[in-house]
């Protein structure tokens, strides 16, 4: 049976610890049995010196099986199991991140189409209520969000610098707010004294470009009998929990308001929420709707939008 030398170990059933002295070993076993094989002269075996130990390199059937001087060194350790178990844990990590990134981007990206079909049949519907003289066009603020979108709408809102216009819901529940900017129910109407404050997702076919906005640029709201052309007074980023920027009198709750604002909110940054962006704009000009003008007499800020 070949052998080979290994350094000796303190214990007797302490693993072998120096693979290259084994390997070693077992060429020196394998060039002497070749050597025998061959017809050669004898060679003779290595003795192993003081302090060393001849380990037989094939394995030998035990109580537990086969085993070899190998076998130790392969077995699996708290080590080993400890690095497997971390590997697993970062792949399954790293599909879960993909997975939420995946998402995201849909929400963001991905459902367009789906808001632009829902705008447009809320553009008709709006479109059917101010055409039916037997509807009357709100007086002021509803205290309660309408059931599902598309119930109680209040009118368009233009941004004519992102070339950008929607319908607005009553409401600013997820379900309201899912593919159309909503009012908040207890703040202000459109052209009244107050704050008239809309809330909308940073998603791209809504308040994705709100950003972009500065003082000075208009923002208009059509109803079903006036158009109201606001403009930007400032803008800033606060907590989520800073709901003073929607009372009568943006930051100053309980101040009774004299003039007639409107505030939009929505996330901040992008790809997140834990900020609002806050566009605030004061009423300019208000002109009376005309159905019977081309686009009812929409004020030529509007245009682009």
């Amino acid at each position: 049976m070949p052998t080979g030398l290994l350094p000796a170990v303190r214990k007797k059933n302490d693993a072998v610890k120096d693979l290259g002295d084994v390997v070693g070993a077992a060429s020196v076993a394998a060039a002497t049995a070749a050597a025998r094989e061959g017809g050669d002269e004898p060679v003779e075996e290595t003795k192993p010196k003081r302090g060393e130990k001849v380990v037989k390199l094939r394995p030998e059937q035990t109580g537990e099986g086969y085993k070899s001087v190998y076998s130790e060194l392969t077995r699996p350790s708290l080590g080993s199991r400890i690095r497997a178990g971390v590997r697993v844990s970062g792949e399954l990590m790293i599909t879960f991140g993909l997975i939420v990134l995946l998402f995201a981007g849909y929400e963001v990206f991905g459902n367009s189409a789906k808001v632009q079909d829902e705008q447009d049949s809320l553009a008709n519907q709006l479109d059917d209520e101010w055409n039916d003289p037997t509807v009357t066009p709100s007086t002021g603020p509803t205290k309660a969000a309408p059931a599902a979108p598309g119930k109680d709408l209040v009118g368009r809102l233009y941004i004519p610098k992102l070339g950008m216009h929607w319908v607005v819901v009553n409401g600013v529940r997820p379900q309201d707010i899912r593919y159309a900017p909503g009012h908040y129910p207890d703040s202000a109407s459109p052209g009244k004294v107050g704050n008239f404050s809309v809330a909308g997702h940073r998603i791209r076919k809504i308040f994705w470009r709100l950003d972009e906005l500065h003082e000075g640029d208009v923002i208009g709201v059509e109803t079903r009998s006036n158009w109201y052309v606001y403009k930007v007074i400032y803008s800033e980023v606060v907590k989520p929990t800073q709901v003073e920027v929607v009372a009568p009198v943006p930051g100053q709750p309980g101040k009774k308001p004299t003039k007639a604002l409107l505030t939009l909110t929505t996330c901040n940054p992008k790809f997140n929420n834990y900020q609002r962006l806050i566009v605030h704009a004061e009423l300019a000009d208000t002109v009376k709707r005309d159905p019977a003008l081309p686009d009812a007499g929409k004020p030529a800020d509007f245009k682009k939008a």
